[in-house]
């Protein structure tokens, strides 16, 4: 990988899959298959790589899983395939974090990319009226911040190489789809145009409008942008404590954006 995340994890060449040294526990990638997607895609009936992706969750050095567990922080990696869906990049289907039932939030999450091109799409919500719809560009050691309760999925934006990312999320995580899944998908649809992504509004929403930028720095949250997520962790816990107590920054999250 073309990024150091300060955890001995390794994509497995060629594979969906991920290799730890003796210092680092996490179990084998779930594979997602296109049967599992075709719901929120432009076309559900499309061709393409399946399985899409693997995804490894409470993945941690032996020595920090107790720590971990005690603040139900978790870190997931997560492995995309390289080409097409269609005429979609390889992507995840788009969902809203459940409530965890310690805090009661529909969770925040911090995305890190390590290998790849990435797109981390959110939209405020996933009613008719989805509110800002925002698609930021991701490269290796780009951090991104979803907010609690927007709507998102992760795209691969290279058809011709695999994307990996870590993330650290909420250990009692839940997935709701429903609402996305009526609408047959989130507000706007990524196409593949050549080595670029081009936009096509979802009809099923009313017309909104898209920001489509670079990724941000978050001093509001804490974050160090030089510093790995998981090493941010390491040195100072309480630091991004935030992602499974966002009541700890209540006042951000009404303005804050990806």
């Amino acid at each position: 990988m073309s990024f150091d995340p300060g955890l001995d994890v390794r994509a497995r060449p060629g594979e969906l899959a991920f290799d730890y040294s003796a210092e680092v526990t996490g179990p084998s990638a779930e594979l997602r298959r296109l049967d599992d997607i075709r719901a929120s895609l432009s076309d559900p009936g499309c061709d393409g790589p399946d399985p899409v992706y693997g995804i490894a969750m409470d993945v941690c050095r032996r020595a920090d899983a107790e720590d971990l567990k005690r603040r139900y922080l978790l870190f997931g990696v997560v492995a995309y395939a390289s080409g097409r869906l269609g005429d979609e990049p390889v992507r995840s289907q788009g969902h809203i974090h459940a409530p965890a039932p310690h805090s009661g939030w529909s969770t925040p999450e911090l995305f890190e990319i390590w290998e790849g091109r990435a797109i981390i799409y959110a939209q405020e919500f996933a009613e008719d009226e989805p509110g800002r719809s925002i698609a930021v560009e991701a490269g290796p050691g780009d951090q991104v911040v979803v907010p609690p309760g927007w709507a998102h999925c992760v795209i691969n934006a290279d058809d011709h190489h695999r994307m990996v990312f870590g993330a650290l999320c909420e250990r009692q995580y839940g997935f709701l789809y429903d609402r996305v899944r009526a609408h047959g998908g989130l507000a706007w649809f990524p196409l593949q145009r050549g080595d670029g992504i081009a936009w096509q509004p979802n009809p099923r929403y009313r017309k909104s409008s898209l920001q489509v930028r670079g990724p941000r720095n978050y001093p509001e949250l804490g974050l160090d942008p030089k510093v790995s997520i998981y090493r941010q962790y390491q040195n100072n816990a309480e630091a991004v404590q935030w992602v499974s107590e966002p009541a700890r920054v209540a006042g951000l999250w009404p303005t804050l954006e990806p």
